[in-house]
């Protein structure tokens, strides 16, 4: 083949595969000569469509509160049960009564040790919790009700000693710290599993399920709402204020 025709069939290959897109996967652009500007990052999504923006780094922080059971995320504070007790009092006892028994409605905090097989089980951080981050985690995030986030760390660490406390887990004098968050074990942390039915459970999964027409009849009308009278007819029904 001549020169000439090596470099038009050259060229007639490079034509090609700009035409449909197609790049060497070792490939690697160029860097940009010197003086010149290199390309522009891609654009952000919220420049693109026009919605929104980045958030600001506080703003970030702000909500990445998160504890881990292994006490990553704790911030720097301590606080005693003692400490705890009176702040329990004044910010709690109304809605989880004075000893963590609940009020009305509102959830128990202590006890329930050994009702977990039986018809009222109270998950508590006694009997039921694994790890002592999930009542920091939420007790910071989302108490008091109605003003949540307003209690300092110390003031949570306080709290959660004492509903350790009220949980028979750690004595009167104790004093909850960033150091010692991990070291008290909860009396069901062996309760948990990873979920494992993809092992344990394979044998019973349906190799190839049916994903369409699969009901072998028709489906058939067997009562109606109206004939069991579970909607109240005229104004019989109870008043809604």
């Amino acid at each position: 083949m001549s020169r000439s025709a090596k470099v038009f069939a050259a060229a007639t290959l490079c034509i090609g595969l700009a035409g449909t897109g197609m790049v060497l996967a070792q490939q690697r652009p160029a860097a940009p000569a010197a003086g010149t500007v290199a390309a522009a990052a891609p654009v952000a999504a919220s420049q693109r469509t026009g919605l929104g923006r980045e958030a600001h780094p506080a703003e970030v922080a702000a909500w990445a509160i998160a504890i881990r059971p292994d006490g990553q995320g704790l911030p720097p504070g301590s606080g005693s049960v003692k400490q705890g007790e009176d702040i329990y009092q004044t910010q709690c006892a109304a809605c989880h009564g004075e000893f963590g028994e609940g009020a009305g409605r509102w959830p128990v905090l202590a006890g329930g040790r050994g009702s977990l097989k039986g018809e009222s089980p109270e998950k508590t951080l006694g009997s039921f919790w694994p790890y002592l981050s999930t009542t920091f985690d939420y007790v910071r995030r989302a108490m008091p009700y109605g003003n949540a986030q307003s209690l300092s760390n110390d003031e949570v660490y306080a709290l959660t000693a004492y509903i350790m406390y009220l949980n028979d887990l750690v004595p009167e004098s104790f004093e909850l710290t960033r150091e010692n968050f991990t070291s008290i074990p909860m009396p069901n942390v062996g309760g948990f599993y990873d979920d494992d039915r993809e092992t344990t459970e394979r044998a019973f999964w349906t190799p190839n399920p049916c994903m369409t027409n699969c009901r072998p009849t028709a489906p058939k009308v067997t009562g109606r709402a109206r004939m069991i009278d579970v909607t109240p007819e005229g104004r019989s029904g109870p008043r809604v204020e």
